[in-house]
């Protein structure tokens, strides 16, 4: 990666603009008589790189100065770093945009990619509900993208490493992946049956009080999915590219631990597992879903002296906890496994009842979901989770051989 300084003065060059996805390829809307990018800019070689990757081919602005305008006003935001602008600005094209192309062609991203990318160098907070949002986007078009600030910096002694990769998996690639599965189903509609694997569970009002041994048990990958079925239905499409193995792991887990696996399901799963790319590393001993215990929990609700029971692993446990401030809980001794061979295989019981939940809920809408993929759009889900995986183990050579930073001049 090399670090330049500003010491030349940029070509004029004209900016082709549209928000509309037919209006593509026509004449711009815009005066293109007049230069948009300023060669006297203290910022210029970065918007001529901006303009020659995402503008000309993509009809794409990458807003990475504050648009105070067009942010939400009931967050205090901060400004997105300059150098860290960059790096994320090269890391959408080559984790986002060039996998998309490699698969669907040149085309696709310029008919459905959004039209604007708003950086944002704080995270968005919201007091009213205490939820934090880890991007957003306005009517398939624009795609704000928060915490740009909180991005390591890559150098040749601070190389990236796994849990920098699922640091921006967690809060700019799994939004991006979001909202663009938006633009897709808001083009052609996601399945009717999608909804109906879990119709009565959904709550827009207080999905975050669930917590993830609840989310997973009920059929859904996170959540937020269920909190509508459209978010549903692109949680699992963005999860399945992002979530690293453990995640994924965990949820499966977690998922299995409360009913809701069907007789076949456990065959399913283990090819589940394959297409995530987990197989070869599913024995490993030193991976946390190979040693892991599931709890007994007890809840008495402080109000009204309900009590239930589930079963809780021990890497949620916290987490379950936190979630019932107004339960008493109490864990027996819990069940230790050594192997997730063992817990699937030999203390996850399957049943034979109609009702849909837990991880063969979320087995049917991961069909029903890749069927669409590739239906609708000529896409393998698992394909592009793979190359985006591919992409991000060798981000070090990527940054080190392709990557320029630019100070301001």
């Amino acid at each position: 990666m090399k670090i330049i300084n500003i010491l030349c003065v940029i070509a004029v060059v004209m900016f082709v603009s549209s928000c509309k996805n037919e209006d593509v390829f026509s004449e711009s809307i815009f005066d293109t008589t007049k230069p948009t990018v300023d060669a006297n800019s203290t910022t210029a070689f970065f918007d001529q790189w901006l303009y020659d990757n995402f503008v000309l081919p993509y009809n794409l602005e990458i807003q990475y100065k504050l648009n105070l305008p067009a942010s939400k006003m009931e967050y205090q935001l901060a400004p997105a770093d300059y150098k860290k602008s960059q790096m994320l600005a090269y890391f959408i094209k080559y984790l986002f945009y060039d996998v998309y192309t490699k698969y669907a062609g040149e085309d696709f991203m310029k008919s459905y990619g959004p039209r604007i990318i708003h950086f944002i160098g704080s995270s968005a907070s919201s007091p009213t509900t205490g939820t934090e949002e880890l991007g957003y986007a306005s009517g398939g078009v624009k795609i704000t993208l928060v915490k740009v600030n909180e991005m390591k910096m890559w150098s040749p002694t601070n190389l990236y490493s796994a849990s920098d990769i699922d640091y921006l998996n967690e809060n700019q690639f799994h939004t991006m992946h979001h909202e663009f599965s938006h633009i897709l189903h808001q083009t052609k509609s996601y399945p009717v049956d999608f909804g109906q694997v879990t119709p009565d569970n959904y709550d827009g009002r207080d999905w975050q009080k669930r917590d993830s041994v609840k989310a997973h048990g009920l059929g859904y990958i996170t959540h937020y999915a269920s909190s509508a079925i459209y978010e549903d239905f692109v949680e699992t499409l963005s999860c399945t590219i992002t979530d690293n193995d453990c995640r994924w792991m965990y949820t499966i887990i977690d998922a299995c631990a409360n009913g809701g696996v069907k007789k076949g399901d456990k065959k399913r799963i283990y090819e589940f597992i394959d297409s995530l790319g987990i197989k070869d590393v599913l024995d490993d001993p030193a991976k946390p879903w190979n040693k892991f215990t599931i709890y007994k929990e007890t809840s008495v609700d402080s109000e009204t002296d309900k009590t239930t029971e589930r079963f809780v692993p021990s890497f949620h446990r916290e987490d379950a906890q936190a979630h019932n401030e107004k339960a008493t809980l109490t864990y027996d001794a819990g069940e230790k496994f050594s192997s997730f061979r063992d817990y699937l295989d030999n203390w996850v019981k399957e049943d034979n009842s109609t009702s849909t939940a837990g991880m063969n809920a979320i087995l049917n809408k991961l069909d029903i979901a890749t069927k669409w993929y590739t239906e609708k759009w000529g896409l393998y889900l698992f394909k592009i989770r793979k190359e985006v995986r591919l992409r991000q183990n060798n981000v070090n050579e990527f940054v080190k051989n392709e990557v320029t930073i630019y100070d301001l001049k």
